[in-house]
């Protein structure tokens, strides 16, 4: 009983440090994102269109279909949020099991195959005869529909594995323990990816591009996480606890969130055209998207309540299960049916949606933390 309360006392002095709300209250800028990232999406697709050369330029800087410019963004995105998370905790908010076990079932035993089921469903039956079209894929024509299907399905079964840990930490999660199932799903993802893509595609041979998973894992997480925990070490034993958490995190506050919105505009000068060319198309995919996001947060969020999570376990648990990671799911897309097919543009209607539905979902968390437990002692 003693070892339980002392981790129990541990996981509680980490959520006091990255996770109260006093150290996350929001900023001004944070406040009002929701409109800055509508301005950043149309800032992108603006530039992109107004630009033709920009999108070459800058899918030209690409390393197995890993953009260099969204990479640099991502980091900066990243940095800010690693280098709060005191990592000699990471290992007491693993000891907590059940929210990662929950986040574990939703996306991979429950996400891929809601998300077949929606997408076949408004995509391929209640919005068929207005998805006109076909396509060449591998040789044979194939109703457009039925590509835009397969980028649905490439989403759901790429959890997100990078900006979660920003929505959760908008939140006010428990960073740590985010870092801790973000980690564990970037593992599982490298296993099952191919496999439910395979299974959910139907196709004999899917060529998975392994050199994209690895790149983007190490890339948007590893490479942030290293640098975060290497800062703030040095920081604290050149200059004193008392100097990082007063005057160094102050600094960072307004990076992450400016790096998100450098991210937007620069895949949406990439994928601009993409939106411009079929927007008829974009409203119709956008609406099964849309519910799959908002059907498999409800469920999480529900079952943590259910399970007596703490709300610093439940809300990430559940923007976890709720978000994808479209950059994998893209890349996949392109390498699978090409760049212009309609698997790629339902990737990118993937990112277009994601951003203001999970800022709304990050919302409805923080409005309803009183429904969860303060603590699971």
């Amino acid at each position: 009983m003693l070892k339980a309360s002392n981790q129990t006392s541990t996981i509680m002095n980490t959520n006091k440090d990255i996770a109260s709300p006093e150290n996350k209250s929001l900023s001004l800028f944070e406040r009002y994102l929701t409109p800055w990232v509508a301005l950043a999406m149309i800032a992108g697709s603006f530039i992109g269109k107004t630009f033709p050369g920009a999108p070459l330029l800058l899918d030209s800087w690409s390393y197995f279909e890993i953009s260099v410019p969204v990479a640099i963004c991502l980091f900066f995105m990243m940095f800010p949020i690693m280098v709060k998370i005191d990592f000699s905790q990471v290992r007491a908010a693993a000891r907590t099991p059940r929210p990662v076990v929950l986040t574990l079932v939703i996306n991979w035993l429950i996400k891929p195959f809601t998300m077949f089921g929606i997408a076949y469903l408004f995509l391929g039956v209640l919005f068929k005869d207005m998805l006109g079209g076909t396509e060449i894929i591998a040789g044979q024509v194939v109703p457009i529909y039925r590509s835009y299907i397969s980028g649905a399905i490439l989403l759901g079964v790429a959890p997100c594995t990078a900006m979660v840990l920003m929505w959760g930490y908008l939140a006010r999660g428990n960073d740590a323990l985010t870092l801790v199932m973000v980690g564990i799903n970037s593992l599982i993802m490298l296993f099952l990816y191919a496999p439910l893509g395979k299974l959910l595609l139907e196709i004999n041979n899917i060529p998975i591009p392994w050199q994209t998973i690895l790149l983007s894992v190490s890339i948007y997480v590893g490479l942030p996480l290293f640098a975060g925990y290497f800062v703030r070490k040095f920081l604290i034993k050149m200059k004193g606890l008392e100097y990082f958490d007063r005057t160094f995190l102050p600094r960072l506050t307004p990076i992450a969130v400016t790096a998100l919105l450098a991210t937007l505009v620069v895949l949406f000068i990439l994928k601009g055209e993409v939106i411009w060319s079929r927007p008829f198309d974009i409203v119709l995919i956008a609406t099964p998207l849309a519910i799959q996001t908002c059907l498999i947060f409800g469920l999480t969020y529900w079952l943590a309540h259910r399970m007596k999570l703490r709300y610093e376990d439940a809300a990430p648990a559940a923007l976890i299960g709720a978000s994808n990671h479209f950059e994998v799911a893209i890349a996949t897309a392109v390498v699978l049916f090409g760049l212009n097919s309609g698997a790629a543009v339902a990737t990118v209607v993937g990112v277009l949606i994601e951003v203001p539905l999970m800022l709304w979902l990050v919302r409805i968390c923080l409005r309803t933390k009183g429904w969860f437990k303060i603590s699971n002692a």
